[in-house]
């Protein structure tokens, strides 16, 4: 087993310098650095990283919390994505990352109190936005330090968080339906104790207020972001006297759920029915035909996130931020002029 002493005796320093550079300790000039990482890589020599982080009393380890069981919520493609955002920046700041979900509300509860107690993580990242969320009570109330991707409750909103404007993207992919002649459209979304829901069905409401268009409660769809509420809300909408032409669904992964029933039915997309969506995800682009939709740079709003957390575990004085990740409409084969 290789050992410091070994590395200073190749390095022909003392054993005190390559501690030192394993703590990159700034007293350790960048020659002596780099001569001693070279013999520590030679050597194939790797710093017990738990003994360090447990004198420094710092994990090197941050949480994700999933928002529900990781089999339902990593089938939807923008979870995977995030994950790679928020990788990217722990993998550069040499921090692992602990993930963690539970099939109920006080599953996810019990394992971010066990993360926050037993002291696994310096700090969490929650990857969605609810009403009432215990967790984020919890967090807040033990004051640890965490960042929420999404908008957190009036209550505590003094919380670092990382999202898009929803409310401006919801008014915006709307108003492209409203100036390709439609009148009647419906609202596909998710349920409405997320945050991301509320503004994006509020940005709808919006456009078709300022337009002049009805929007009953008829046309407002809450259900799962997954590929079978999609489904599920098309059967409602067909069978209303006067159904919509356009669909404004408020997530990419539900719009695939969407456009499989339409085709069941025999209703074609955009001849029939105009469809636009939510968040870019890779699907969006291959899908026939392919998706109108917000693109909400997910793998930025996971680095972002992991950014200010890291940030936020290395110094406590760290200033409470709001980061408003900017989106765009990517046009593509779902929407066309009625």
């Amino acid at each position: 087993m290789v050992t410091i002493k070994d590395v200073a005796k190749k390095a022909g320093v003392s054993p005190s310098t390559v501690s030192r550079v394993i703590a990159d300790s700034s007293r350790i000039s960048q020659d002596t650095k780099k001569k001693v990482r070279k013999a520590m890589s030679a050597l194939g020599y790797h710093p017990n990283i738990n003994a360090r982080n447990l004198v420094a009393k710092k994990t090197k380890a941050i949480g994700v919390i999933m928002p529900s069981s990781a089999d339902k919520a990593l089938q939807n493609p923008f979870f995977p994505e995030i994950l790679r955002g928020i990788g990217s920046v722990a993998h550069e700041m040499e921090y692992s990352i602990t993930l963690s979900t539970g099939i109920t509300e006080s599953e996810i509860l019990n394992e971010v109190k066990r993360m926050v107690y037993g002291s696994y993580v310096d700090g969490v990242i929650l990857l969605y936005s609810k009403v009432d969320d215990p967790v984020m009570m919890f967090l807040y109330e033990q004051n640890f330090p965490f960042v929420v991707v999404g908008k957190p409750h009036k209550q505590i909103n003094e919380v670092t968080h990382v999202d898009n404007d929803n409310v401006a993207a919801g008014h915006q992919i709307t108003k492209h339906l409203i100036d390709l002649g439609h009148e009647r459209i419906a609202f596909i979304g998710g349920f409405l104790d997320l945050f991301v829901t509320r503004d994006r069905v509020e940005g709808y409401e919006a456009a078709m207020k300022e337009a002049g268009l009805p929007c009953p409660s008829s046309y407002k769809i809450h259900t799962e972001f997954l590929k079978s509420g999609g489904r599920e809300a098309v059967e409602f909408l067909l069978s209303l006297e006067t159904p919509p032409t356009g669909l404004v669904v408020s997530d990419d992964i539900m719009s695939l759920g969407v456009l499989s029933r339409l085709e069941e039915f025999g209703v074609s997309v955009p001849k029939d029915i105009s469809l636009v969506s939510f968040n870019n995800v890779y699907l969006s682009e291959i899908t026939k035909p392919s998706l109108t939709t917000v693109d909400i740079q997910i793998y930025d709003l996971g680095a972002y996130s992991a950014k200010a957390l890291i940030e936020k575990t290395t110094n406590k004085a760290e200033p409470e931020k709001r980061i408003i990740i900017p989106h765009s409409i990517v046009y593509r084969e779902s929407s066309a002029r009625r």
